[in-house]
């Protein structure tokens, strides 16, 4: 049977002024009893009906009637089955991200690799796109029987991931959740979380993002941090409040009584890695509090 979606070994049936026709294996032979079975034979009646074209330019040279070869089948613009030698960047089961290359009014259009780019519905979208960003997608086949992206790919990521607590791991945020924090698809197929508490930085769908694995939850999620451990991370943001105060002639108006929301606004820091931070560049003599903030000496 020729399927939709997937890359797979066709045999030629015949061959054409535009291209080569194609048709599922019919040598195959199904028995029961050593008798090949009514049902074989129906199906091989429907096989022999079915064939689809590989256009001439995409023919590879000396092809014969009976040669095999391993094509992927999507739609052309009519609506019609067509087959082609050029490998997608993304096929039924499997999840990619894929760029962004056209938007309407009906939806988006997504570079998979192929001649005719593949639609991303707007009810597939769980997020605004933007024009030639990267989003995570899978395919699927609509009621009108054609191949589609849905941004909806949460459902076909894995909890069973090989990570532990402290490991590196990259990946893609998938969705963003206020009230529960970043989304994130690990290797493109393992569930994974940036707990809001975590969120210091401008996180959207799309977002390729490296981090620690923080904890491996009960049921196999992962949550990840885009910061170092403490001691390591400190150094980083001594650094940034430093260019901070330079940047305001030296002063600044957060201390260890402002809120943690402003300091995430104005450093993109918590306020236990801000206090922290604040006490190194103290001990180390390059700040005093002054009033309502710190100075840099």
């Amino acid at each position: 049977m020729i399927k939709l979606g997937k890359v797979q070994l066709l045999t030629v049936k015949r061959l054409s002024p535009i291209g080569i026709f194609l048709t599922s294996n019919e040598n195959e032979k199904k028995e029961e009893n050593g008798f090949i079975s009514d049902h074989y034979l129906d199906e091989k009646k429907d096989k022999e009906k079915e064939e689809v074209l590989l256009p001439k330019k995409q023919v590879p040279e000396g092809i014969k009637v009976g040669h095999q070869l391993e094509v992927f089948i999507y739609k052309d613009s009519k609506d019609r089955p067509i087959a082609t030698t050029r490998k997608p960047k993304l096929v039924l089961g499997e999840l990619a991200p894929l760029r962004v290359v056209q938007q309407t009014k009906i939806g988006a259009f997504m570079d998979w690799g192929l001649e005719r780019d593949l639609f991303l519905p707007f009810r597939e979208q769980t997020d605004k796109v933007h024009l030639n960003n990267e989003y995570l997608v899978s395919l699927y086949v609509d009621k009108s029987e054609r191949l589609c992206a849905t941004m909806d790919v949460y459902k076909h990521l894995s909890n069973e991931s090989p990570y532990k607590k402290d490991d590196t791991v990259k990946g893609i945020v998938i969705s963003v959740k206020e009230e529960l924090g970043a989304f994130v698809a690990v290797d493109n197929k393992y569930n994974g979380l940036i707990p809001k508490n975590e969120l210091f930085n401008n996180i959207k769908s799309g977002d390729h993002i490296e981090g620690r694995v923080t904890k491996v939850r009960e049921d196999g999620k992962l949550n990840i941090s885009l910061r170092q451990k403490a001691y390591l991370q400190m150094n980083d943001d001594s650094k940034k409040i430093m260019d901070k105060l330079i940047k305001n002639n030296g002063k600044l108006n957060l201390n260890d009584k402002s809120s943690p929301d402003r300091i995430k606004s104005e450093l993109n820091m918590s306020k236990n890695a801000f206090k922290r931070a604040v006490g190194r560049l103290l001990k180390e003599g390059k700040i005093k509090f002054v009033g309502n903030g710190i100075e840099k000496i």
